[in-house]
């Protein structure tokens, strides 16, 4: 039965118009070149940067109309195709899905030749200039400043649908090669790129919808990003199918038929979603990390600043297997590992909150008592050649899963959901981390082999995690806390010592009102079961906001304080989840 959960929220900015299509773009665009060239201005340079991932064509297309004396097109100020991925290929490597975190400049990839002769044209030219595309503003930094922007989502999106990598010619690839030249290089110089002219641009514009742009001033913009990063918010989710996905969050969210399941549900994870701005007269939709690279520090406060920069480290995400399969037995690299071998700053520890689960389900968690790591990783070996399928439950814990169970699983700990649970899967953000030791073999939705990553996995299998010590630090580890909140049972639930996070469970009555502090650090909560909260300011802040079952939300840490006012008809249940020792 189909629940309320909002899958298109929106955060209200009023008093701002935003320019519906190219048209109305170009007409603003041209008002203000004119305004400039009637001031004595005789050279007008527009400088139209965008994101990798925006259709080039149609967004140059559209400022041709404006008859620029000089018109630039930034694809041509990159090497050849085959040149721009040999200098990638230190940080993309020949694996399938793992490449390294490049830190380099986009004009470390751009033609140096290329790049002055652009610079040295628009220098010498007269009237209206155009320079357009990825690395725009590198020619020139614009007398009027356009960004084009997309969510990393619709990238996936696109990248599945043929499109290739920017400047190249894989289109034909699979799309986990070209997420991962985007993941570790694109994205990187895009984003380090882009957090240098946002703040600066007359002009920042959503591109998502194809042929159909969304352009919002950038005082609007930054407005919007002030209020975004002072009040809760949430983020628009996304669903996906996968070959062990169930059916639980279709029934209850009024999902689409036409995929064959759902799951995985990102929610509150600003790398990958977007933020919805609702303005007078449309909704922009912008991605979520362009707030944390422009607000860092009141949407994450200065001690999670001061730890990751401006990164946002918790990821709340769904994984339903409610009528599916299990999840692929899997580990997450140590913070060691990760550093050294893929250039990451910290690691994928997480935990596993249940929130419904089938008769008999389960969660495999940590290894037997008295396992032996050759012989287990040789019968790992042997079935993923193809020889017999890997008696998981000889080797690994099978704990059974009820409903608000919360299993701990720092990094190194082997580890899946089982089939028949709905997991709220809470964790540090680095979510592509995952080495697949077992996937009862299976192929993909695509039918190609999923890839398993044994050579990784065996170098940070943790051998000491066996039932004994998964018992004791791992499973049950719920224990009620003195937090003066109001009317409210809180507990905390996890996550283990050696992870980074702190999550905190709160129990409300019907009706009760609780008062909580981000304490100057950020939040992100889920309702994990009732019908409905409202969150408010006790201040009057900021708007009230209804929170949904299995809804997650933001708490930016200039929030402050806030409430919660259980307004259904049974307990309401949160989870709240923060960096530990960021308090103020």
């Amino acid at each position: 039965m189909a629940g309320r959960y909002d899958r298109f929220p929106t955060l209200r900015v009023p008093g701002h118009e935003v320019l519906l299509g190219y048209e109305a773009l170009v007409g603003a665009l041209a008002r203000r070149v004119g305004a400039l060239r009637l001031s004595g201005a005789d050279r007008v340079v527009v400088a139209c940067d965008s994101y990798p991932g925006v259709h080039d064509d149609e967004v140059l297309e559209a400022l041709a109309r404006l008859r620029p004396e000089v018109l630039v097109d930034t694809r041509e100020l990159f090497p050849e195709p085959d040149e721009l991925t040999r200098r990638m290929e230190p940080f993309l490597t020949d694996d399938r899905v793992f490449g390294r975190m490049c830190f380099g400049e986009l004009e470390d990839f751009m033609d140096a030749e290329s790049l002055a002769s652009a610079r040295e044209r628009v220098g010498g030219a007269r009237g209206l200039v155009v320079v357009c595309g990825f690395g725009a503003a590198l020619v020139h930094p614009g007398d009027v400043l356009v960004y084009c922007d997309v969510t990393r989502w619709e990238i996936q999106l696109r990248y599945r649908a043929g499109m290739p990598n920017y400047r190249c010619d894989n289109g034909g690839d699979e799309p986990l090669r070209k997420f991962k030249r985007g993941y570790f290089v694109e994205w990187r110089l895009a984003d380090r790129h882009k957090a240098s002219l946002l703040g600066r641009a007359d002009f920042v514009v959503d591109t998502v919808d194809a042929g159909s742009p969304r352009a919002v001033a950038g005082p609007a913009l930054a407005e919007a990003l002030d209020v975004a990063s002072s009040r809760p918010f949430r983020t628009v989710p996304y669903f996906d199918p996968g070959v062990w996905g169930g059916q639980w969050m279709r029934e209850r969210f009024d999902l689409p038929d036409g995929a064959p399941n759902y799951a995985w549900s990102f929610d509150g994870v600003p790398e990958e979603n977007a933020l919805a701005l609702a303005f007078d007269n449309a909704v922009v939709r912008v991605p979520a990390m362009d707030l944390t690279l422009l607000r860092p520090v009141p949407l994450l406060g200065e001690g999670v600043y001061a730890r990751y920069g401006a990164e946002f480290p918790i990821r709340f995400d769904l994984l339903d297997t409610m009528g599916g399969q299990n999840l692929s037995l899997q580990v997450h690299p140590t913070t060691d590992y990760i550093r050294r071998a893929f250039g990451m700053a910290y690691t994928q520890d997480e935990s596993y909150y249940v929130l419904d689960a089938e008769q008999g389900a389960c969660v495999y968690l940590g290894l037997r008592e008295g396992v032996d790591p050759g012989e287990m990783m040789a019968a790992l070996e042997r079935a993923n050649a193809g020889g017999e399928p890997f008696d998981a439950e000889r080797y690994v814990n099978r704990l059974p899963a009820r409903p608000h169970d919360h299993f701990l699983i720092p990094a190194g700990t082997v580890h899946c959901s089982g089939a028949g649970t709905m997991v709220l899967e809470v964790s540090a953000t680095p979510y592509i981390f995952t080495f697949k030791l077992w996937d009862w073999g299976r192929t993909g939705l695509d039918g190609r082999p999923r890839p398993v990553h044994l050579e990784h996995g065996g170098r940070v299998i943790r051998w000491d995690r066996d039932e004994g010590w998964v018992r004791r630090n791992l499973v049950g580890r719920a224990r009620e806390v003195d937090e003066p909140c109001g009317a409210a049972r809180v507990e905390r639930t996890g996550l283990h010592e050696l992870e980074p996070l702190e999550t905190r469970r709160y129990t409300i009555g019907p009706g009760a009102r609780v008062l909580l502090d981000t304490r100057g650090t950020v939040s992100v909560l889920n309702l994990v079961a009732g019908d409905e909260v409202v969150v408010g300011s006790p201040a009057g802040a900021f708007e009230p906001m209804a929170v949904h079952r299995v809804e997650t939300f933001v708490a930016p840490a200039a929030t402050g304080r806030f409430t919660v006012e259980n307004v259904g008809g049974s307990d309401a249940v949160l989870v709240r989840a923060h960096v530990r020792g960021t308090e103020g």
